[in-house]
């Protein structure tokens, strides 16, 4: 369950990984682009996912034509826009977007820079129509790409420095390790933005430790496998490392067998900061609400689980202290009102 008085927060959702299917088909038909289907119902199977696939690998398949639609820099624009709409929605308070400007920008030869201007402002117009939620961008490293296409990714966010507040590692983590994006992320840190890496999810835990030690992660994205290394579970306890859990999609990817086998309840048990995310809502057909009110309990989250969730959530979020704060005092006094 979903608690009230406690911020309703999303860590790790891809805005690029969350585009509506009806703005597939409509930049779609605007552009001349072609799809395997014209209708949303037909178009629906060939994005969205509602069963686990055979690996990792087929899931990154379905980005195909969620991602041909960037045609230019509106498209970029109106996803991101979108993005913030259907947070809104969804009841969240505090969101952190990320996205990679090159995946972004590659199917139609669009510059990057120009990919993250238009991300920029897409969240800044949607917010400025909104009075009850907040919203924070992290840049995406496409590691897939590799080393050098990596620096021209991080000189395109950097050319926004102020409106981003971190930096991620994403793509093939089994291929491209972390200890080859060393200098990326020294440079990151440099500027103040926090660290979060996709590790532990398609590599092992030698994985996880890279994105600590070699890059500075103070949160970690999936880390499915980290059990297996009792020292490295007490290293996350002793750091704080925050934990961004994601239990469809790990379930989707074939990550996890099932949500009953999934790790989080048991980092949670041994109080590690795990939290309750959502990764790709355009491919994996979920809201955070039914993270918490329908994966969570078939992954045997208890509600005391939930609360610590969100809780934790608070604690690793890329926010000043004093911005926390004044999140659940805002939940606080809205659970007070509505409660008289």
């Amino acid at each position: 369950m979903i608690h009230a008085d406690l911020p309703l927060i999303d860590l790790h959702r891809h805005l690029d990984g969350n585009v509506r299917l009806g703005t597939i088909l409509e930049l779609a038909q605007q552009h001349q682009l072609p799809l395997p289907a014209d209708t949303l119902e037909a178009l629906r199977p060939h994005i969205q996912v509602n069963e686990p696939l055979s690996d990792i690998g087929a899931y990154f398949q379905k980005f195909t034509w969620m991602v041909s639609i960037f045609a230019d820099v509106n498209a970029c624009r109106r996803v991101a826009y979108e993005n913030v709409l259907d947070a809104h929605a969804e009841g969240i308070d505090y969101i952190e977007l990320r996205f990679s400007p090159w995946f972004m920008a590659e199917p139609h030869g669009l510059d990057p820079t120009g990919v993250v201007h238009a991300v920029v402002d897409g969240v800044r117009s949607a917010v400025g129509t909104l009075d009850d939620i907040q919203v924070n961008l992290i840049g995406i490293i496409s590691r897939t790409y590799g080393v050098e296409i990596g620096h021209k990714e991080l000189d395109a966010l950097l050319t926004c420095k102020d409106d981003i507040i971190g930096l991620d590692l994403a793509g093939d983590e089994a291929n491209f390790p972390a200890a080859w994006f060393i200098p990326h992320f020294n440079r990151a840190r440099d500027v103040g933005w926090g660290i979060t890496v996709h590790a532990g999810e398609s590599a092992g835990t030698q994985s996880v430790w890279q994105a600590i030690r070699d890059l500075g992660a103070s949160r970690i994205g999936h880390a499915v496998c980290i059990l297996e290394d009792p020292a490295l579970v007490d290293h996350m306890l002793e750091a704080r490392i925050g934990i961004e859990a994601n239990l469809t999609s790990n379930w989707h990817t074939n990550t996890v067998p099932s949500y009953a086998e999934h790790p989080l309840k048991a980092w949670l048990d041994l109080g590690l900061l795990a939290t309750i995310n959502t990764d790709d809502p355009g491919i994996s057909p979920i809201t955070l609400r039914e993270e918490f009110e329908m994966a969570a309990p078939a992954a045997g989250l208890t509600v005391e689980d939930t609360r610590k969730a969100q809780q934790n959530a608070v604690e690793v979020a890329f926010l000043p202290a004093a911005e926390k704060q004044a999140l659940l005092q805002k939940k606080v006094s809205g659970a007070q009102l509505s409660s008289t």
